[in-house]
This record gives C-alpha cells, sequence and structure tokens, in this order.
C-alpha cells in the first residue's frame, strides 16, 4: 500500500486551527446582527446542538450552499429504498442553505449546520452523532474535519466533484495539501472530465475518480405548496406569467428591458423575479420602481394586483412558481456567473430560456440544446422574442426527458455509497 502523501503546510493548518476558538463565538455573534447567520442555531457552529442523535445506522452528508444541498435529497431517498433502517444528518454552511432544504427533507433526515474547522468543535459534533459514513459534496472540504474523520476510521467519499481548471491551477499552489486531504476518500466522483483531470493534477490516483455526471440531474422536484399554490393561481386571474429564477444583477437589466418589450405586446404579463441572494430583493424593488414598473415585494395574494413584477425575498418559493408559470429565464447566465441547475424547472414542466454564461453546466446545457429542450438568447430583445414564442412551451417534454435521463448517476451513486458500509 503506497503511503499517504504529506504536507507540511497541511500540518502548519492543523497546528494553528484551536485558534479559531479564540474568536469563534464572537464572530458568530456579529454576523447574527448582520444576518448573515440564524440567531437560533449558530451555536450548531460550534459544534453545540439540542438535537438528540436517532438510534441506528447514520449517514453524513455535507454540502455548503443551497444548489450542492438540493441535490442530496434524491440520493437519500435512493438509500433509504434499499435499506429503510438508515438515518441521515445533512449538513450545511449557509444560511440560506437551511432555508431551502426545510421543506425538502427526505424522512429521517436532520439538518445542522457544519462547525467551524477547529478540533474541540470538530471532536464534540463527531462525538454526539457518531456516523457509519461521511459524504462529502462537490468543492467543500475541511482539513481538521477529514483528519478527525479518518482517525475514528469512519469511511469518507467525495461526490458530485466539481474542478474547473482555474480552481485546479489555484489548488496547485498547494499541491501537497490537497494530495493529502484527497487521499483520505475512498473514491472521488466527478460530474464531468474537466473535474476528473483537475483531482487527477493533485496528486489523485486515476482509478479513485469516477466520472458519473452530476447529481443535480435527478435531484428530486422542488416541494410544492399547493394550499399557496392555488391561492396565487386563483389572484393572477389568468394573467400571463413568466418567472426569473436565480438572477443576479447583470440578468436583472435583461430581466427588465424584456419585460418592457413583453408589456408593449402582452400588457398584462406579470413577471416574478426570484433573485438568487433574497436579501436584495429591496435594492432590485427600487430599481424596477424607478424604472416606472408596477413592482413590488411578493406577500399575500394582494401584492400581486396590478404588479407588473412582484419580487421573491426570501428561499424556498420556487417549486411554487416554477409549477405556476409555464416558461422562466434561469439566471447567472448573462451575469458571468456561470449559469444555474436547469433541471430543477425541467422536472416541474417549465420550459427554460437562458444566456450563454453556462459554463458551471456546460454539459448539462449542451444536452439540454441537444434535444430542442432549451432556448439560448442574448439580451433583452432576445429574451422577450423567446417569452413571446407560442412554440416555446413545445420544448417542455423533450426537457423532461433530458432530466430524467440523469436518474442513474444517483442509482449508481447510492449502490455504492451502500457498499461502503
Amino acid at each position: 500500500m503506497a503511503k499517504p502523501p504529506k504536507s507540511a503546510l497541511l500540518g502548519l493548518y492543523l497546528t494553528a486551527s484551536p485558534l479559531i476558538r479564540l474568536f469563534a463565538r464572537r464572530h458568530l455573534e456579529k454576523r447574527v446582527l448582520r444576518g448573515k447567520e440564524d440567531g437560533q442555531r449558530y451555536r450548531e457552529k460550534l459544534g453545540l446542538t439540542d438535537v438528540p442523535r436517532p438510534d441506528g445506522p447514520l449517514v453524513w452528508m455535507h454540502a455548503v450552499g443551497v444548489g450542492e444541498l438540493l441535490a442530496l435529497p434524491a440520493l437519500i431517498r435512493e438509500m433509504q429504498a434499499r435499506d429503510p433502517a438508515l438515518n441521515f444528518l445533512l449538513t450545511s454552511s449557509a444560511k440560506t442553505s437551511a432555508q431551502a432544504i426545510e421543506h425538502n427533507l427526505p424522512p429521517r433526515t436532520i439538518h445542522q449546520f457544519l462547525p467551524l474547522d477547529t478540533g474541540a468543535y470538530v471532536r464534540r459534533f463527531l462525538d454526539h452523532w457518531q456516523p457509519q459514513l461521511s459524504v462529502w459534496a462537490e468543492r467543500d472540504i475541511w482539513p481538521v474535519f477529514l483528519t478527525e474523520v479518518e482517525r475514528r476510521g469512519i469511511p469518507l467519499a467525495l461526490i458530485n466533484g466539481r474542478m474547473s481548471r482555474e480552481s485546479a491551477a489555484k489548488k496547485h499552489r498547494a499541491k501537497a495539501m490537497f494530495a493529502a486531504l484527497y487521499a483520505k476518500f475512498r473514491f472521488i466522483e466527478v460530474q464531468d472530465e474537466e473535474s476528473a483531470e483537475g483531482f487527477a493534477s493533485l496528486g489523485v490516483p486515476a482509478e479513485k475518480i469516477t466520472v458519473t455526471g452530476t447529481l443535480k440531474a435527478g435531484a428530486d422536484p422542488l416541494a410544492d405548496q399547493p394550499g399557496k399554490r392555488a391561492e396565487m393561481e386563483q389572484a393572477l386571474a389568468g394573467r400571463p406569467l413568466w418567472l426569473a429564477a436565480s438572477t443576479h444583477p447583470e440578468d436583472e437589466i435583461t430581466v427588465f428591458k424584456a419585460q418592457r418589450k413583453i408589456l408593449e405586446i402582452a400588457p398584462d404579463t406579470c413577471l416574478i423575479l426570484a433573485p438568487r441572494d433574497p436579501s436584495r430583493a429591496d435594492r432590485i424593488l427600487n430599481h424596477a420602481l424607478d424604472l416606472d414598473f408596477e413592482a413590488t415585494i411578493l406577500g399575500g395574494t394582494d401584492s400581486l394586483k396590478g404588479a407588473q413584477i412582484a419580487i421573491i425575498d426570501r428561499i424556498g418559493e420556487l417549486g411554487l412558481w416554477f409549477r405556476l408559470a409555464d416558461r422562466c429565464f434561469i439566471g447567472g447566465s448573462i451575469a458571468p456567473v456561470g449559469g444555474h441547475n436547469p433541471y430543477e424547472p425541467a422536472r416541474l414542466d417549465c420550459a427554460i430560456t437562458h444566456g450563454p454564461n453556462v459554463q458551471n453546466f456546460a454539459d448539462d446545457y449542451a444536452a439540454f440544446h441537444s434535444a430542442n429542450a432549451a432556448r439560448q438568447v442574448t439580451d433583452g430583445e432576445t429574451l422577450a422574442e423567446a417569452l413571446l414564442d407560442p412554440a416555446l412551451t413545445d420544448i417542455r417534454p423533450a426537457a423532461a426527458k433530458v432530466a430524467d435521463a440523469g436518474r442513474q448517476a444517483v442509482v449508481r451513486t447510492a449502490e455504492r455509497l451502500l457498499g461502503m458500509m
């Protein structure tokens, strides 16, 4: 057996990490005051919890943010179908991720925030939860956690891994440390060949890397709110409707231009705008009002009356609006962000438009386009043209087929993880 790689930088990190405790609580309390942390739950980041560990085997899965976390419930359900005795612990770091997963948690699954990466908090967390398997998703890894999990003999797997060439180049500055960390995983599943090359360039043996495609392709449909959806549908009273989902500032410039042109043709049209960061809702509202739109923050049904633009200011609403709207624009694709998940609207019968910047999902969008299941736009004019085209909704069945084809990645990963137990 090859000796595990060593890294002086990793040793230095492990030695210095206890210093985090000196300012951790104060740092978190300041973030609570700024709205960056959950005031009721920030203690979880210190390894403290009032939630009891369930009896029986427990699988712990970690994903840093909203998109990464929402890819995991389908995998959990697949594993539960094969072993109903399993319990699951999901951890994440972003405050918004907890709000997003609230309505999407599978049975026998608990959500907690991941503690800060220092020995005392890590040991407290692991002593309490005692997982039989530790699974890390996409890109978020923490040295103290991985070192302590390995020391306790808990099997480690990295799934749905993603690494761009740019990210790999940055990690090369600390290649020995990343090689030592990745060596702790029994296997690494990645989304595409570019990611596989990135991990291999950091010293991960080829036999440990498998290209599976993205687990987001097989994710469960976003949660519905049937009662609220019926109320909103009644309030809209048949008005034309489209959704701009997961938008960033550059996207919104294009979206507003498109809505202006659409209103010239179909003056009763309502745009529902869901920014990627809901805390920006008031700023977006002010921008829309400055442009003389009839705009509002989406609240109850009364807020829709006469609104040309209604802005969502909270997480967890997309499942409702992908079901109500029959066409959408996926943000992060005019903005230089790299695009967002096309599978969410595809699974909910909502026709997809997007901009050219989709490098985060390049293979996925290519699959949609080869099946004539999405439309690319470049600016407000082409977006308006696409959304006004009655034939746009004809692409929805093809999009659903592309989404269904991604299910096999979930099945294969579930089987492999169960084999580790």
